[in-house]
């Protein structure tokens, strides 16, 4: 009978660049990291005031900045861009939509919405890490997914302050499923788009 020796450990599967792993500063990797936070922060908030006020919740950019950050950035530095925008926001600086700021703002009708951010940022770069934003099917897919867990959260913390089912889902659901989708459209485009735009562009160095 011939020996049977211990079997190789399996080889952990490497995780997909993401766009941002692409920008190379000429500074050291922490502070690279804070630049791209602070840029990933003052993207969402500019976002967040091009808004359309509907009700309690108002329909804002900040899904679309959200979900590309998360997939730009990856799960981890995406996730800390959403936690710095909130931190910011309370310190009381306007970023949030409409300039709110403070406490209040974090515990509103809409305090479930920003503070499910960084779990879509987070879930959104992960998948991105598997290679998910590299084709427009994959890229809505991720960009649902992230979409759905802002609805989640959101939707449980407005319904604190709705009478029913019915008044949450026409505050905080039916006004915006229309331009989520328009978003998540061109995000769609734009990510597979961008990364066909560095592969040419590494190709000619």
């Amino acid at each position: 009978m011939a020996h049977v020796g211990p079997s190789a450990p399996p080889v952990p599967s490497v995780p997909h660049p993401v766009l941002a792993d692409r920008l190379r500063l000429p500074v050291d990797a922490r502070l690279a990291a804070a630049l791209k936070v602070a840029v990933g922060v003052a993207i969402l908030a500019a976002l967040a005031q091009v808004r359309l006020q509907v009700g309690p919740v108002p329909i804002t950019g900040s899904t679309l900045a959200v979900l590309a950050i998360g997939a730009g950035y990856g799960a981890t530095l995406g996730a800390t861009t959403m936690l710095a925008y909130l931190a910011v926001g309370a310190l009381g600086v306007g970023v949030f939509a409409g300039g709110a700021a403070g406490l209040a703002a974090l515990t509103g009708p809409t305090a479930g919405y920003l503070l499910a951010y960084p779990f879509a940022a987070a879930l959104v770069g992960a998948l991105a890490r598997r290679g998910w934003d590299r084709r427009v099917g994959a890229t809505v897919a991720a960009m649902t997914a992230g979409n759905l867990v802002i609805y989640a959260l959101g939707l449980a913390w407005l319904a604190r302050f709705a009478p029913d089912l019915g008044t949450t889902l026409a505050w905080g659901l039916w006004p915006f499923l229309a331009g989520d989708a328009v978003k998540i459209a061109l995000a769609a485009a734009a990510l597979p788009a961008a990364w066909r735009l560095t592969a040419r562009g590494r190709a000619r160095r």
